[in-house]
């Protein structure tokens, strides 16, 4: 097994799922611009900000995650060829670090903010703090979708790594 390619393949598939999270950052400034263009309603107008700025919130995230693991398609080849083992050593304990990170924010920390933001919508009749939950909520799911995906393929790419350090 070439981990090389392993370890290229996984990052090439964190670039094109960061393409995702840009994807619904447009739909969510579509959405806010949509409000502003033909909210005729208080509650049309007060979706306008929450999903600017869930708009842009997902924007820098896609972006990031993006750039992040693009440099990392090039470095990858530079660190497994000056030392093989080291590198594998560096990407299990990154890799471990990374799954324990998902299993806390994307797995316990966002179903609670949606649950939190749900209750919210039933307990405040405020046209703006009820578009904000909602948006809220549309964030969440879009964020809980990806990273899903992002951690079932970080936990084969981890299980691979520890393949080729036995």
């Amino acid at each position: 097994m070439d981990i090389l390619k392993v370890a290229v393949e996984w990052a090439k598939a964190e670039v094109f799922s960061a393409r995702f999270f840009i994807l619904a950052a447009f739909l969510f400034l579509i959405a806010s611009v949509g409000f502003w263009q033909l909210g005729k309603t208080q509650t049309a107008k007060a979706f306008i900000y929450p999903t600017l700025v869930c708009g842009l919130l997902l924007l820098a995230v896609g972006v990031g995650i993006f750039f992040a693991n693009k440099s990392r398609i090039t470095s990858f080849a530079e660190a497994y060829n000056s030392n093989a083992s080291e590198f594998v050593k560096s990407e299990i304990v990154r890799t471990q670090k990374s799954l324990n990170e998902y299993k806390t924010i994307v797995f316990k920390v966002i179903p609670f903010i949606i649950i939190g933001s749900c209750l919210l919508i039933v307990f405040i009749d405020a046209p703006l703090w009820r578009a904000i939950c909602i948006t809220t909520i549309g964030m969440m799911v879009v964020i809980l979708l990806v990273d899903s995906n992002a951690n079932t393929r970080l936990q084969a790419y981890h299980q691979q790594l520890e393949m080729v350090d036995k």
